[in-house]
């Protein structure tokens, strides 16, 4: 027998608090990961670039940063982590909190390093959560007009006449626009010298100087010159032609056959991030990546915007490092 003496709970009170009460007990009991994935973001997203600031991949983080923080409601921060070919930042996120704060915008390096350097600090298919594929810019083969090379068939002919007469500059040794010159040396069965420089940019400029008679670089940095009359298209290494220049052949028109070798980026995170994480990180990024205006802006940096999702970038990964270990190795190319 109760000592209770107040006023007894009415029905609908009653109903109300056992209706709370059966709510609780029902509630799903969330881990600490799917809790955390539920209230996300609850602080700044920190996307790190692996190279330094104002380069493609760079811009290509930015373009999606400053959309992306809009379409998950918070802050998204790019932060530049330059160092060893992109090693240094790629390390840096394979071993950061796989929360969904540290993220990595990454180009091709991600999968050519691995055969390019003896120890990297990274696995390419065991330390990160593929989000999306982001966009793809091919390589461009160009020379100087006062060369008197208007195609490939003609540069193949006058590097087997004079053999010990041309070199090209290259962004750099590594480098996706060096290896696709190395490709071409490959497939044209020539001898090219490689001078190699600290960017696209110093190597356009030794070869609009004359001190070399040809460059291999991304198109970004090539296509004003080209435009001008500068300098001469030759060809372009991707899977079709740019639509700024439609008179410009791919390898793969003028018959070299699986001859694409594109500068692609990358969206990752740390492996074993929460799937809802990635999956939410995944849908923003293709929404933001279809917007008019961020397509627009893509392309005029050169990039072709590129959503292939966390398993189509899987397996881009998957078959992207054994090819250009391949091709790194019929190069002659030493991991260092």
């Amino acid at each position: 027998m109760s000592d209770y003496n107040g006023p007894l709970p009415s029905r609908r009170q009653f109903l109300k608090t056992a209706g709370v009460v059966a709510g609780a007990a029902a509630a799903p009991i969330f881990t600490p990961k799917q809790a955390l994935a539920a209230g996300y973001p609850e602080r700044p997203v920190r996307i790190v670039v692996p190279f330094a600031p104002a380069g493609p991949t760079d811009i290509m983080a930015r373009i999606l940063g400053d959309s992306l923080g809009e379409a998950l409601g918070g802050n998204v921060i790019v932060e530049n982590r330059p160092g060893a070919s992109g090693n240094i930042g790629i390390g840096y996120v394979a071993h950061a909190e796989a929360d969904g704060y540290t993220l990595l915008v990454v180009s091709s390096a991600y999968v050519v390093n691995p055969s390019l350097f003896a120890k990297v600090p990274y696995d390419p298919f065991k330390d990160f959560e593929p989000i999306t594929e982001l966009g793809t810019t091919p390589n461009m083969i160009v020379v100087s007009p006062k060369l008197g090379i208007n195609s490939i068939a003609e540069l193949f002919a006058r590097a087997k006449a004079k053999p010990d007469e041309l070199n090209y500059a290259s962004p750099g040794a590594g480098t996706t626009p060096h290896l696709s010159a190395e490709l071409l040396k490959i497939v044209g069965h020539v001898q090219i010298t490689h001078v190699p420089f600290s960017g696209a940019a110093p190597a356009i400029q030794a070869l609009l100087a004359g001190t070399t008679q040809m460059a291999v670089t991304a198109l970004p940095a090539a296509l004003p010159f080209v435009e001008s009359g500068e300098l001469t298209a030759l060809a372009l290494t991707g899977a079709h032609r740019w639509v700024d220049l439609p008179n410009v052949p791919t390898m793969v028109e003028l018959g070299y056959k699986d001859f694409v070798a594109e500068t692609a980026q990358f969206f990752l995170a740390p492996a074993r991030t929460p799937a809802a994480i990635v999956a939410t990180l995944a849908a923003k990024s293709i929404d933001v990546l279809k917007k008019p205006a961020v397509i627009a802006k893509l392309r005029d940096n050169g990039y072709e915007v590129a959503t292939s999702g966390p398993e189509g970038l899987r397996k881009y990964v998957k078959s992207e490092v054994p090819r250009w270990h391949d091709i790194i190795a019929k190069a002659g190319i030493k991991p260092v």
